[in-house]
């Protein structure tokens, strides 16, 4: 949830402060950080500072910031998506103050400088931040794309001038992909070659903070002499905050979706939300023969320009099965992975930027286990120095010395629930045997052809309960995973919920209360191309 502190002499920072859908909860409720280890640790920062406008880095601060009353600082776009968002909670948006890429501003010893860099959304920057005598380069989410469509491409020289860094706290989400990630420019001109050989209507489904690939689409339809509509309330609402901002001014003029009746399918082109198979978004209702305005028709085309979640696999592929009832042509990540490009560095990316920033230590975050390992292999390769790969709760130390684990906090999910912070109770259980200490469990799985697998390590945090023998339970736990049938993970831990406490009973000495959470995974390639040289 990308929620991070840093501190000095007693002084806290806070960057980002994201949130989580709950796939495997009922009614994928949000997910926010837990405060409760800041709060017991007096951990209040004087600041927060946003690096983009995702919602993993930005989707938790109206529910959490008021427990710290700090200034935010953000970037135009992350800034008008704040203010929406606090209007809708009744909050005073003052707080809030925009701060253009490239400027540097202070809090207490920290100096803070907003280094723009590109990435699936406009105006997202790294944090290089001066404290007692370190530099430190938080990047944030980024790419090297040499044709952004919204932005100017990363600058060498500006990072070159950085150089050297002390840590870097960099994005390990790509790390274990080789080459680069790919560009904007070329997604633009695949999808005016695939839009320009489409009869009939053309649905394209993308993430609604991606404007680049809006504007792209956008302008490939006016280019093959069709007209665009939005449709979904979250794609509306990012253009509508883009446009005020002056990145959309070549958008060709919108069709209000109640217009596009009027129109014959050859000169039409739908924007939609719900390229994840969300059950209430624009293009499953399009699927379903639900929505007001357009019926989709045999011989029009959806195009996903999109890479499914890890999680919504089984989701994105009922929602494919009901379109190509309809006798729509399908256009994915499969059969033309030309059409989508990552916003995260791949290895040669990585690389380059570590050339020019020259870090003497790395903290590799974000994404799973096996990208962080990824990420320090490459380090190993460059002389760069990252022992640690970091999980949600530890408190780590930086000096001379390098980075090292002062402790690791378990950290209970918080959920909203009733327009509110609750925590979230863990699985319920009608065993009355006496419950002793905590036992906090995430487990890892990705979906396969016939049920679920685990991937990767099994997150196993116990506070006072009794020993557990951890290659039993895990043993124990693939078996299960293998057996039990279910869509989705929520359909999984309530399979899985009541075998676990079954399980925990018989073989520990006191059932403690015990907290699950299930999380999606993605497939490592290797595996992948290993499943399917075997189908």
């Amino acid at each position: 949830m990308n929620l991070t502190l840093y501190g000095y002499d007693d002084h806290w920072i806070a960057v980002d402060c994201g949130m989580i859908i709950r796939q495997d909860l009922p009614n994928s409720p949000l997910q926010v950080p837990n405060l409760d280890t800041p709060k017991a640790l007096n951990i209040i920062p004087k600041a927060l500072f946003i690096t983009h406008g995702h919602e993993d880095h930005i989707g938790a601060v109206a529910w959490l910031w008021p427990l710290w009353n700090c200034p935010i600082y953000a970037t135009p776009l992350a800034a008008g998506l704040l203010r929406l968002k606090f209007a809708e909670h009744q909050l005073s948006s003052d707080a809030i103050q925009v701060i253009e890429p490239g400027e540097a501003l202070e809090s207490g010893p920290f100096t803070l400088r907003y280094l723009p860099l590109t990435h699936s959304i406009p105006e997202s920057c790294a944090l290089m931040m001066m404290v007692g005598g370190y530099r430190v380069l938080h990047t944030g989410d980024w790419k090297l794309d040499p044709e952004p469509l919204i932005g100017t491409p990363m600058g060498a020289a500006q990072f070159r001038a950085l150089a050297p860094i002390d840590l870097l706290v960099g994005d390990s989400t790509n790390a274990p992909i080789p080459g680069h990630s790919g560009s904007e420019g070329d997604v633009a001109r695949a999808l005016t070659k695939t839009i320009a050989h489409c009869t009939g209507r053309v649905v394209v489904s993308c993430f609604a903070s991606n404007l680049a690939r809006v504007l792209a689409i956008g302008r490939a339809a006016q280019q093959c002499g069709r007209r665009i509509s939005l449709m979904g309330r979250s794609m509306e609402r990012m253009v509508s905050v883009a446009r005020g901002l002056g990145y959309m001014d070549d958008l060709p003029p919108l069709v209000p979706n109640h217009d596009l009746g009027y129109l014959p399918p050859d000169e039409v082109v739908i924007i939609a939300t719900g390229s994840q198979g969300e059950p209430r978004a624009a293009l499953q209702r399009l699927a379903q023969g639900s929505h007001p305005f357009v019926d989709l028709q045999s011989g029009d085309n959806v195009i996903f320009s999109a890479k499914a979640i890890p999680g919504n696999e089984r989701p994105i592929e009922q929602l494919k099965k009901r379109l190509a009832h309809l006798g729509v042509r399908l256009y994915d990540e499969v059969n033309h992975p030309e059409l989508h490009a990552t916003g995260h560095p791949a290895r040669e990316e990585l690389i380059k930027l570590y050339q020019w920033v020259r870090p003497k230590h790395l903290m590799p975050v974000h994404g799973e286990a096996r990208h962080q390992q990824a990420h320090q292999a490459i380090a190993q390769q460059m002389d760069i120095q990252a022992p640690l790969a970091p999980v949600n709760g530890d408190l780590l130390s930086f000096d001379s010395h390098g980075l090292r684990c002062e402790a690791r906090y378990p950290q209970p999910p918080c959920i909203i629930a009733q327009n509110s912070v609750v925590p979230h109770p863990g699985l319920e259980s009608n065993i009355t045997t006496a419950r002793r200490g905590s036992l906090y469990l995430a487990l890892p799985v990705t979906a396969t052809d016939t049920g679920w697998a685990r991937i990767g390590r099994l997150m196993l945090d116990s506070s006072g309960a009794s020993p557990l023998d951890e290659d039993s339970f895990s043993d124990w736990l693939d078996d299960q995973l293998e057996e039990i049938t279910a869509d989705t993970l929520a359909d999984l831990r309530h399979a899985l919920q009541p075998r676990l406490v079954h399980w925990l009973a018989e073989h520990m000495q006191h059932l403690p209360d015990v907290h699950l959470q299930i999380m999606a995974a993605e497939m490592p390639e290797d595996v992948r191309l290993d499943n399917a040289t075997y189908r």
